[in-house]
């Protein structure tokens, strides 16, 4: 079999697929063309971020079995249309977790004490050891946003220095967190306690502008920010504006929106640091992700098994296909949980009922798992490494059969307990691709999940329906479907709307302004 690696990718890497007996050619900086005649006779492409693959090229890829990324993010490969090919997509999410880790505290330390600026001083002739007083690290409040791999082991370097650690992160739970003498906070509390602030998520749409002119309004004067995450995470522009008021005494920056960054104001800003995107530029990890990528592919080519898999949870191909709806909608129902859900999870019980008990489980429970870890974690989250890393974060995940369920044929129910919390959320199939949302903590409702959703919990009275469109006619906003479940009569209720829309911020304060609006969420499937 024939493996096309398109990026570079350490000898020891492909050391390892030729001594497993596959042909393996290496053809880097291929254009988008050339790519596509390329792809047609292999069995396997082997990429870095530098390939992008897209829709169009994977429709080549007439005999290709896997694609694997050489690192965390798959952002450069169209996962949906690999799915529909049949393709395996895969990626290494731990091999890069200490050269990250180790980067960001070098950029920390230099944050601190001023290291590069001082250099270039000394470098150009001066003796100026009074601009360049610094700050200890020892008793300073450190606030990490994502406790991950990264952010743990980036915990664990703070605190051998002395550092107080506080972190925000609602898929770790207290329990675990106090294992690692952190801290756990809201986010409010995190940004106004901080001495510095580091960020360690994917960039998603839940974590675009995490950071954005809000946050910084809240954090204490003279904060830290660093980001050797993704660009993206840290509005760039709200961040040069918090630097201007004073309120950000420094930043580090790894990660660009714009990369390389083009007239960017922080190349030039005394006090901020820039790298490269360097923080998986170790030797040690380039070899390790090209070690964990060969083993990964030459598994799946000799039939030993995925690890690591983005967009498969099993590989029985009659299983998959009799389970893959149901599949489908538990990762639906867990992306939906983690976007209602508040406080830090503790434990998540699925409850299947009727047909859907004949089939084995485990497949869908996965599914469910990555979806609710999805919505913060990103790419890092896949259907191989779910359960390990609920585990890892002090999540206790069960899950029960029953023959029978009222009203309906089949049902996936999963109800997420928090510290602050329960809430329920059931699906169903009404056929095999026709999935429904049917219950929302206790409310009875028939809704697709699909796209943008805006979720209502109000009082019913007369008139908050059309109320509710109103603000939305007025934004260029169009309702393509709507749904309503109430308890009784002039109670609590729930409208569930799906839009065409992006729906803006400013229009979810407006709806949630209104009297009877107890609260109102925007939800992404």
């Amino acid at each position: 079999m024939k493996i096309l690696v398109s990026d570079p990718l350490s000898e020891e890497g492909i050391k390892i697929l030729k001594d497993r007996g596959f042909t393996v050619d290496v053809k880097t900086k291929l254009s988008k063309d050339e790519l596509k005649k390329a792809v047609a006779d292999y069995d396997a492409l082997l990429v870095r971020s530098g390939t992008k693959v897209t829709a169009e090229i994977i429709q080549e890829c007439k005999k290709m079995k896997v694609i694997g990324r050489a690192g965390v993010g798959v952002d450069n490969v169209d996962v949906e249309a690999a799915t529909r090919q049949g393709i395996v997509v895969m990626n290494t999410p731990g091999g890069n977790t200490i050269s990250t880790a180790e980067h960001t505290f070098s950029m920390l330390l230099s944050l601190a004490r001023s290291i590069p600026q001082a250099n270039a001083s000394l470098k150009s002739g001066a003796w100026d050891r009074k601009k360049f007083l610094g700050t200890e690290l020892f008793g300073k409040h450190i606030g990490i946003i994502g406790l991950g791999r990264i952010g743990l082991e980036v915990a664990k370097r703070a605190y051998a220095f002395g550092m107080k650690i506080i972190a925000y992160d609602p898929f770790l739970s207290t329990k675990k967190a106090q294992q690692y003498d952190i801290e756990l906070v809201e986010m409010d509390e995190l940004l106004k306690r901080a001495d510095f602030i580091t960020v360690h998520t994917p960039l998603s749409d839940a974590t675009k502008h995490m950071l954005g002119e809000k946050e910084f309004n809240k954090m204490k004067k003279g904060v830290k920010i660093l980001n050797c995450a993704r660009g993206g995470i840290v509005d760039e522009q709200a961040l040069y504006e918090a630097i201007q008021k004073g309120i950000v005494s420094g930043c580090a920056l790894d990660v660009f929106e714009q990369e390389p960054p083009k007239n960017s104001a922080f190349i030039g800003m005394d006090n901020a640091i820039v790298t490269p995107h360097l923080g998986a530029s170790t030797e040690e990890a380039q070899v390790n992700v090209a070690l964990e990528i060969a083993c990964q592919v030459a598994d799946v080519l000799e039939g030993k098994g995925i690890r690591n898999a983005v967009n498969f949870p099993c590989v029985e191909g009659e299983v998959c296909k009799a389970i893959d709806p149901y599949i489908r909608l538990a990762e639906k129902l867990g992306r939906l949980q983690a976007q209602i859900i508040s406080g830090h999870i503790n434990k998540v019980s699925i409850k299947y009922g009727g047909e859907v008990v004949n089939y084995e489980v485990a497949p869908i429970t996965l599914a469910l798992v990555k979806g609710l870890l999805h919505h913060i974690l990103g790419e890092s989250v896949n259907y191989v490494n779910a359960p390990f890393i609920a585990k890892e974060r002090g999540i206790t995940v069960s899950e029960t059969k029953v023959l029978e369920t009222e009203q309906f044929a089949n049902l996936v129910s999963v109800e997420v307990e928090t510290n602050k919390e329960k809430t329920f959320v059931a699906g169903t199939l009404f056929t095999r691709n026709n999935p429904r949302i049917v219950i929302i903590n206790g409310f009875y409702i028939d809704s697709i999940p699909e796209g943008n959703m805006i979720i209502t919990h109000n009082i019913d009275r007369t008139g908050i329906v059309g109320h509710i469109g109103t603000i939305l006619g007025n934004n260029n906003i169009n309702i393509a479907a709507m749904n309503f479940g109430r308890i009784e009569r002039g109670g609590e209720s729930l409208i569930v709307l799906n839009v065409d829309n992006e729906v803006p911020q400013k229009v979810l304060e407006e709806i949630k302004k209104s009297k009877d609006i107890l609260d109102v969420k925007l939800i992404k499937l």
